[in-house]
């Protein structure tokens, strides 16, 4: 692919990433007020438990979610453990998300905390996406009693990366002018879509910025990463055309668990995949969920993870065919080679990818 091939002018639209500030902790410290101020981990405190979301108090300290709990209280000692309580985050959640669907119906939410909006043509009738954003967040500390920070931009990428620029409580805008210059002050492991892994590679060929990417041409980033080579390319100078997708359906449905004592027997391990497919399909029933990709998931003592997967050509028929999936490809992975602290299973391909249309420029940010 050529360069003026990877450059096709993007379509303008306002897009808004909202999300909430350490949304678990905030709300436990909401609802507890011993706990404002104090340094709080929502998940398990016992010796096998992990770290689900830490307050800005214990981020001090360097505790960060899924983090091993003993890691994290060797590093904040007086870290408070709570835990999570999933039916109140799920409804503090419902009414964040009825207050962006007083401004638009292209919303979609990546997780209880998260979510993208679309608001080039909002219902109010606001026009300017920044006052759109204040709105919304002075909403949410009035209704919710809790605070969001906002990114305001052209597009998807760069909603999200504002967003975290200016956390907690913050608002970060990024116009069309500004685009190119931010994301080239930027780390290349800060990009959402660059994992840990493709970061590391990254560095290793003299990219560490924004800036050292957008000097790489497309030749260069294809040779290297691929197919995915050409995003990198755009990604750089701030280019980016996913749409928000408000009826986004959910990809994968699956679970794990991690061990208070660590697993080698095999029979072990087939006995823990049957109690989580039953979670799995128990989530299922009733909904009319299909997939046709079993994956099974893996944590050894060192923390390593290893996944094994199996694709059929038609739907999984039912939990049994899934659990044989499982355990077909547990049986891949045993004798284990060291001993195992977390086991998980996922029902994958549960529906297509068709892109959601696309909508006109229209006012700026």
């Amino acid at each position: 692919m050529n360069e003026e091939a990877a450059l096709d002018p993007p379509k303008l639209r306002k897009i808004i990433h909202v999300d909430m500030d350490a949304f678990f902790a905030s709300v436990e410290q909401r609802d507890d007020p011993e706990l404002r101020g104090k340094p709080v981990a929502v998940g398990g405190g016992s010796q096998r438990g992990v770290v689900a979301a830490a307050s800005y108090e214990a981020r001090v300290y360097g505790v960060r979610s899924a983090m091993a709990s003993v890691t994290a209280r060797r590093r904040c000692p007086d870290l408070i453990f709570v835990k999570p309580r999933f039916d109140v985050y799920r409804e503090v959640s419902r009414q964040v998300r009825a207050i962006f669907a007083d401004y638009t119906p292209l919303v979609e939410p990546l997780s209880l905390d998260e979510a993208y909006l679309d608001v080039t043509e909002d219902l109010k009738g606001i026009g300017i996406a920044t006052r759109i954003a204040e709105e919304i967040r002075a909403r949410i500390r009035e209704e919710t009693g809790l605070t969001a920070s906002a990114g305001v931009s052209y597009n998807k990428f760069l909603a999200k990366l504002a967003s975290d620029q200016n956390k907690p409580d913050g608002l970060c805008v990024i116009t069309p002018a500004r685009g190119a210059a931010f994301v080239a002050s930027l780390r290349v492991s800060r990009f959402h879509g660059v994992g840990p892994k493709t970061a590391a590679k990254m560095e290793r060929l003299g990219i560490v910025s924004g800036a050292d990417l957008a000097a790489r041409d497309v030749a260069f980033l294809e040779r290297h990463f691929g197919s995915s080579g050409p995003t990198y390319y755009r990604l750089a100078r701030g280019i980016c055309d996913r749409q928000v997708r408000p009826d986004r359906e959910r990809k994968s449905i699956g679970a794990e668990d991690t061990f208070m004592e660590d697993l080698t027997d095999p029979a072990r391990m087939e006995a823990e995949l049957e109690r989580i497919s039953q979670t799995i399909w128990s989530r299922m029933e009733g909904r009319g969920i299909e997939g046709r990709t079993v994956v099974l998931k893996m944590k050894y003592q060192d923390f390593r993870i290893v996944t094994r997967t199996h694709s059929l050509a038609r739907p999984v028929a039912g939990r049994e065919e899934f659990l044989a999936i499982g355990r077909t490809l547990l049986h891949r992975l045993v004798p284990v080679a060291k001993p195992v602290r977390l086991l998980g299973l996922t029902l994958a391909g549960l529906c297509n990818d068709e892109p959601a249309p696309e909508l006109e420029p229209s006012l700026p940010l």
